[in-house]
């Protein structure tokens, strides 16, 4: 069985799997990459973390996503 850890995402409590890094929280909010910039407790995390950056019980991540139009 899998251990969950529980965060806070633009303001709203998740549970994610433990060992999870912010690359895969994304994948499971089914947000694109490229089109966000996220804050980890409140500081701006860069992009080049995201693959190494394990998410941690109790972390708040605010995440923008960019929408495209004119």
């Amino acid at each position: 069985m899998t251990r969950a850890v529980t965060i806070m995402v633009n303001g709203e409590s998740r549970e994610i799997p433990e060992g999870s890094k912010v690359s895969a929280l994304l994948v499971q909010l089914e947000y694109k990459p490229e089109r966000v910039a996220i804050e980890r407790n409140r500081k701006v995390l860069p992009r080049a973390l995201w693959d190494v950056t394990q998410v941690q019980s109790g972390d708040h991540f605010e995440i923008v996503h960019f929408v495209g139009g004119g």
